[in-house]
């Protein structure tokens, strides 16, 4: 049964040959509209908070709500694509994302939207979690860290553009209407890979829907020493960002009093995570992801005690901005290269462990970013101490997964994957 659900879904593929390049922008497409659920809704907070009571920081649930869905989603998805194929596991998320982004038009109280976001987060997943799958399923080692350089530098210029989105819909319509721009977007995309994408999950990687199995590849994909610290590690520098999308809005408008330009200013913010990604691809093959990545960390930690030496009353946005942007840049020679690190000894289970691994980033990222969120006190204090502390804890998980030895060339990592392996089985 599985196999003719691979097979049918590749029969609608078009003779056309699928590239690279087109594969790269699909998967950064069908991963950004996640990115655009969450960063279109930030101009809008206070309208949303104004509109169906929630004051403070209570607004920042509507971002948060997300986060937690997706990650308790993102258990999911990977055991169904390993099993029915990629194909059929996008549309299911593609269909929810646009239902439940014109239910959340709708909404008149202000918990139910957070019950809508939350279901939304869950059932869109796999748009995730799929697209890692899918490039595992074609290649491998620093040709997948770069072409996941390439697929997350599109899928960042997403952050950039979408406040500048919601904003543009707020000056000719109310917050309701960024909802439907998001359906309008999902329907497009989905139009887009109902025509072009072939399927990926090979029929010898197929896999049964055996609740003990399924957890058993999870369990493999996370208890594994050279994957859990790299998979681990991201989790908490991604949920420091995660603290200031939550808080971003109330920083930048409130405390720096600056609403007026926040598209702006969050787009420069996160322009560094582009730049780095494209260089990274650039350079990753070359000196492999471990040498980068780890360069990185140890980047991320110095600018997160820079941030808090500047953080306090009195801190301007010549300061914050500058820092901000050079812990992103430093973020985006992390991401694709600690989760290419973590999958790579999970081929035949590549679904599973991407599931498993982007659970663990979500629901760490959602619990960590409204912790910081809450603690806002008006100044960039609690951002500042919670990004060195990830940065720190993150690195002695690193340590772990490497045995203490940082910055690895690319042949001893290989050599090092290799006799571990071996010494497993």
């Amino acid at each position: 049964m599985a196999k003719d659900f691979v097979i049918m879904a590749t029969a609608t593929a078009t003779k056309r040959p699928f590239g690279e390049t087109e594969l790269i922008v699909l998967m950064a497409s069908l991963m950004a509209l996640q990115a655009l659920g969450i960063d279109s809704m930030l101009p809008a907070l206070g309208h949303i908070g104004d509109d169906l009571g929630a004051l403070g920081n209570d607004r920042q649930y509507v971002i948060s709500s997300y986060f937690l869905g997706a990650g308790i989603g993102a258990f999911f998805p990977g055991a169904f694509a390993d099993r029915f194929g990629r194909r059929p596991v996008l549309f299911l998320g593609l269909v929810s994302y646009v239902v439940l982004s014109l239910a959340c038009a709708m909404v008149t109280e202000y918990w139910m939207l957070i019950g809508l976001r939350i279901a939304q987060g869950i059932l869109c997943a796999g748009l995730s979690v799929v697209p890692t799958a899918i490039v595992r399923d074609r290649v491998g080692g620093d040709r997948m860290a770069r072409m996941m350089s390439l697929i997350i530098m599109i899928f960042l210029a997403v952050p950039i553009f979408a406040p500048a989105i919601g904003q543009l819909v707020l000056m000719v319509a109310g917050w309701r209407e960024i909802f439907v721009v998001m359906a309008l977007l999902a329907i497009a995309v989905g139009i887009w890979t109902w025509l072009r994408l072939p399927e990926s999950l090979a029929e010898e990687n197929v896999q049964e829907i055996d609740p003990p199995t399924i957890l058993r590849n999870m369990g493999k994909s996370l208890s594994n020493r050279v994957s859990f610290g790299y998979v681990a590690g991201s989790s908490l520098v991604f949920g420091s960002l995660f603290g200031f999308l939550n808080s971003s809005q109330q920083l930048i408008s409130e405390a720096f009093g600056a609403g007026d330009y926040f598209a702006l200013i969050f787009g420069a913010s996160v322009f560094g995570m582009v730049i780095a990604s494209f260089t990274n691809s650039r350079i990753v093959e070359r000196f492999g992801a471990r040498r980068v990545s780890h360069t990185a960390l140890l980047g991320f930690l110095l600018v997160s005690l820079a941030q808090l030496a500047f953080a306090g009353p009195e801190q301007t946005l010549w300061t914050f901005v500058p820092l901000l942007a050079l812990s992103m840049t430093m973020l985006g020679f992390v991401g694709a290269n600690f989760s290419s690190i973590a999958m790579q000894p999970f081929q035949q289970i590549a679904g599973a462990a991407s599931s498993a691994h982007m659970s663990l980033r979500m629901i760490t990222g959602a619990v960590l970013g409204a912790v910081i969120g809450q603690a806002y006190d008006g100044t960039a204090v609690p951002l500042a101490i919670a990004m060195l502390l990830c940065s720190l804890v993150s690195l002695a998980l690193v340590l772990f997964s490497e045995r203490g030895k940082l910055f690895r060339r690319p042949s001893e990592a290989r050599r090092y994957m290799l006799l571990h392996d071996i010494m497993r089985h």
